[in-house]
Formats: C-alpha cells, structure tokens, sequence
C-alpha cells in the first residue's frame, strides 16, 4: 500500500468570481477554505494541517493561519513551484496524513492578477535576487516568449502544427461553455484561433490562457475521516514531483520534468496511461499541454499533435476528456497558478459532479497535472493520480 493511498480528498471549492476589485487576497483565501470545509462537512476547529504558497500574502502560512483563525495546527508547508504548487501540496498532505503528523490538511489558493494588472497586463519585473537573473534578464525572458521557443521548437524537431495546437483550445472551448463562470465561454474552431492576433511567434492570443482574479482551496482527510462524510471518497493513488531547469546547458525545450514525476505516479498508482479516461492539465498555453500529453505518457514524444487533433480532447468525442471545466484556457487562472483547478475538477469528474455534458461516465480514475514556472526556462512539475472508492 502506498502511502498516498492513506489519504482521501473530501472538500473542494472553487471560487465563482473572475474579477474581484472589492476583494483581498487574504479575503479571496478565506472565502474558499470556507468553501472546501463546507463542501466536506468540516469546520476550521477540524483543521490541523495548512498548506499555501507564494500567492499568500504575509508570511505565509503564518499570516494566514492567524487570519483564517486556525488554532490546532500540527503540521503546516509553504512548498512554492509556482503552479505546480497545489499538487504537490495534495501529496504532501497525503503523506503527512499517512505519517500521523495531520489528520485534515486545507490548502488554499487565490490571486487577483486581474485586478491588480499583475498578469498579462503590464510588464513584470520580480525575482531580481535569482540566480539566473543576471545572465537571463537581458535578453527579456517572459512566460509568452519562452513557451513560444517551446512550441517553435517542438514544430522544427516533430513537425507539429499551429493547426493542431488550437485543436487544444478547441476543446477547451467546448467544454466552457457548459460552466456559468468560465471567463470564455464561446466556442471556438480552428480557425477562429489560428485568425487571433498573433503574440509571439508561433503562438496566437487563443493559444495562452485567460487572467482572471480567483481561488480555490481543497481539503485532503484521514481515510477514517472521510468515511463519515456524505461526500464520495476520492481517494489518492499516486504521486510523482521534481523540477526540471537548465540542466548545465544541455535544454532540450521538447519535454517537461513531468517526464519523470509521471512514471513515479503511475508506479506508485499501479495504473497506466492507457486506464485514464479523464484528465487535468495545466493550460497557460496550447503548447503546455501537448509537451505534457507526450510526457505523461499518453503518447509518444513527438506524437501529440496527431493525439490532439480532430477533436480528441472533448469529452464524449475524443479518447481523453481534458480540463471539462474549460481549464485556464477559458475558465479560470487565478495568480498565475493553475493548478489548483486542475484537482479541482478532477475530483468532480470522480464524484460525478461535473456538467452532465461533459462529465465522463463511470469514471474510476483520473489524473491532474502541472508545471510551475516557466517550460523554456526552469518549472517545477507534478502529478497526482486519484480513484473513486465505491
């Protein structure tokens, strides 16, 4: 038995508001962890592990144990991999829980990179004690760039097309408009993504996620704990982490460190590829996508174009249902930091909670994965494999 096998998600919340001018971000933080316990059926008095990362402002888990009142904390994690974050975090849970040090674990994320014109909006400059801040910064390196190098390289090396590439937001696209809160709700063709403005080539504005303020916030609990809720037990399987830079020199742009956190969480899972009928991947752009189908295993290296195209990616017509919720692509990318809707919507599909329209049946597994920093530079990257106990 694994030791992520010890713990189970039984809350998740996910914030309705896009745009939140009136709100904080501490207050964005609080109004979702009391989303996830109510979701659960648990209150902060049951709360003994706490886990945020670097959108929580203060210090930390620190500041916002004191402002969310928890008082029985036992065990607390501001691991920060940027998008990446909320995943690791779930299997941190897991693990702590299963080594006795926690028995309910809330993790809670929120942003407002709207609002605040933080993301996509208006030139940043940040980590300027970095390490590789002095040889990288001048030649401008921002998330757009480095993850169109990404995809003109994964085109010279396989022969991947822009075509294909919008066959993801496509998808995306399809299934948002079935959520009330998605950001984007039309559905776009191929066309209407390859006629969007282009911002670096080769990526088109269709090709990179919306910015939206918002949160989200789980609740990872003791197997015990879980039996006892009303909710369905969604129980965790598998895990893999790592992070993945420049290695010395030596990029190869084509792939992510999901390359080698995927076999780890298919290991420990005992599942493959080929058992999983949905799941969750991070989408800050078209190209994130593909490179981690290929790395998780779904296809070969190279192949994802091919994978993706024709529709593939939509629930009820293609072989692996993504992102039902529209994903950051459409709906929802709060901070920067994707990951956390990407469990999120992962634990609906498991429970049955999704749109009847793209909620895929008798689901028994499903994945949720993601990377945080930036793909042509340096990420961390991870994956988490959940079942439903019947």
């Amino acid at each position: 038995m694994s030791f992520t096998s010890n713990a189970c998600i039984a809350g998740i919340y996910e914030h309705p508001l896009r745009v939140a001018p009136d709100h904080t971000v501490a207050q964005l933080h609080a109004e979702v962890a009391r989303g996830a316990l109510q979701d659960a059926g648990l209150t902060l008095d049951d709360v003994d592990g706490y886990f945020c990362a670097g959108d929580a402002p203060g210090m930390g888990p620190v500041s916002m144990a004191d402002y969310l009142g928890l008082k029985k904390l036992t065990y607390l994690d501001s691991t920060d991999t940027g998008g990446s974050s909320y995943l690791t975090h779930v299997n941190h849970a897991a693990r702590a829980i299963a080594a006795g040090q926690c028995k309910v674990a809330l993790i809670t994320l929120a942003g407002r990179p709207k609002s605040e014109g933080s993301s996509g909006t208006q030139v940043r400059s940040q980590w300027a004690s970095a390490p590789d801040f002095a040889f990288e910064k001048p030649y401008s390196p921002a998330p757009l760039n480095t993850y169109a190098m990404c995809a003109m390289r994964h085109m010279y090396e396989f022969g991947t097309t822009s075509e294909q590439l919008a066959w993801i937001k496509v998808a995306a696209s399809h299934h948002a408009q079935h959520n009330p809160h998605a950001a984007l709700k039309d559905v776009l063709t191929v066309e209407d993504v390859l006629n969007s403005p282009m911002i670096a080539d080769p990526l088109h504005r269709a090709d990179c996620c919306v910015v939206t303020d918002s949160g989200g916030a789980l609740v990872v609990v003791h197997p015990d704990i879980a039996k006892t809720l009303k909710k369905p037990v969604v129980t965790m399987m598998g895990a893999g982490e790592t992070t993945k830079g420049q290695m010395g020199g030596k990029v190869d742009l084509t792939y992510s460190g999901l390359a080698w956190a995927a076999p780890l969480a298919f290991k420990e899972a005992k599942l493959t590829p080929e058992q999983i009928r949905y799941a969750s991947i991070y989408d800050s752009f078209t190209i994130t996508v593909l490179i981690q189908l290929e790395d998780l295993g779904f296809c070969k290296k190279g192949e994802g174009g091919k994978f993706v195209e024709g529709g593939q990616l939509i629930s009820g017509k293609g072989r692996l249902a993504f992102n039902t919720d529209g994903g950051g692509l459409c709906n929802n990318h709060p901070a920067n930091r994707g990951g956390m809707t990407k469990v999120i919507e992962a634990v609906r599909q498991l429970r049955g909670e999704a749109h009847p329209a793209v909620q895929v049946p008798n689901l028994e597994f499903a994945l949720a994965s993601g990377i945080g920093g930036a793909l042509g530079t340096r990420h961390g990257a991870a994956v988490l494999i959940l079942g439903r106990l019947s």
